[in-house]
């Protein structure tokens, strides 16, 4: 694994406070940009961001260059895996390592990290085990997956706690956390999705060449506990979405095991007049697509939190969000293209 060891890092007063952030995707990362820019004008407080996983991935359109467009200067990036290493758990031990390496030569006061990942295990793990302060947003949430797991994990080796809601802080409580220590800060990025600085929709499709004006959005990631059924559920998710009708703007599956035969299936859809393949996107513009999209299909996240702000309906397909918060515009259905094709044709109204 290989890094670059700051060469786009400035040169840091020692006096001021050093706050870390870890990302690994372009969803953590979106998440937690309302954070790393509230911290990087705040007097006494520097920004540092670990950029690791995902974002050092041609095939995921090496999205750190978002980091870099947003203005922050100090960024350590981290190659923690390639084709040829890429097991969760060679991510974690080599997300350790490489964060290992900048603790103990540039100490930071405070590591932040965000959700369920592996990178954001690591992080963890390297703050408790140095006597640094671990933050965690976006803790103390279910989803029945080998996520949750993580994500209690993450926050027991944590000490300051930044959850979405009231029952995300009874659980950690629940679990052992100090109250004082538990803050409620909602969604950390509705600040973005509320902005008026979002991109238009016509900015959007001509970044992206969308050539719909009209479109679900189809998001459909692993579940590292259910492999040897992995492409079988994705099957029966694109059968659906082709009978379906609809045009579908498709953004590629995270980096966990099963990815491969996830993508596998996508490309059968490649060319094909009513999908559109993008790697990623950048967070704003995701959210613009997102705003005005019929609905997300898939497993997706952003299909929970996101969507339900602005009344987009989510068909919730199969176990990786099993047990989070849910809204009315939410429909959840395993993995069988005739119940997918029954919840696209009786949407719930936002």
């Amino acid at each position: 694994m290989s890094s670059d060891f700051f060469s786009s890092r400035s040169e840091i007063p020692t006096a001021e406070r050093r706050i870390l952030f870890l990302t690994g995707t372009r969803a953590d990362f979106g998440k937690m940009k309302p954070l790393m820019l509230a911290v990087d004008s705040a007097p006494g407080f520097i920004c540092e961001v670990f950029a690791t996983g995902m974002h050092m991935l041609k095939r995921y359109g090496l999205t750190v260059k978002e980091i870099r467009n947003a203005g922050i200067e100090n960024i350590f990036t981290f190659i923690n895996q390639d084709s040829t290493e890429r097991g969760m758990d060679v991510v974690l031990a080599n997300t350790i390592r490489g964060l290992g390496h900048y603790v103990r030569e540039f100490r930071p006061d405070m590591i932040v990290v965000h959700g369920d990942r592996v990178e954001a295990l690591g992080g963890a793990i390297v703050g408790s085990l140095h006597n640094i302060l671990v933050a965690h947003v976006e803790g103390g949430e279910i989803s029945g997956t080998i996520d949750e797991l993580l994500r209690h994990a993450i926050s027991k080796l944590s000490h300051l706690h930044f959850v979405s809601n009231e029952q995300a802080r009874r659980r950690l409580i629940q679990m052992g956390e100090l109250e004082s220590s538990v803050h409620v800060i909602g969604s950390p990025n509705i600040d973005i999705m509320l902005s008026d600085a979002l991109p238009t929709l016509a900015d959007v499709q001509q970044r992206y060449a969308i050539p719909y004006d009209e479109y679900a959005l189809l998001v459909y990631h692993p579940v590292t506990t259910e492999l040897e059924k992995i492409r079988a559920h994705a099957q029966s998710v694109v059968s659906a979405a082709i009978r379906s009708g609809l045009n579908y703007i498709v953004i590629y599956p995270n980096n966990d095991d099963g990815t491969e035969s996830i993508m596998e299936v996508l490309e059968s859809v490649r060319g094909h007049p009513r999908f559109t393949l993008l790697p990623s996107m950048r967070f704003e513009y995701y959210l613009t697509l997102l705003r005005y999209a019929t609905a997300i299909i898939g497993n997706s996240s952003s299909g929970v939190h996101e969507a339900p702000v602005y009344g987009v309906p989510t068909v919730n397909i199969g176990s990786r969000q099993l047990n989070r918060y849910q809204y009315e515009t939410i429909v959840d259905v395993p993995e069988d293209p005739e119940q997918i094709l029954n919840a696209l044709a009786h949407l719930p109204k936002g």
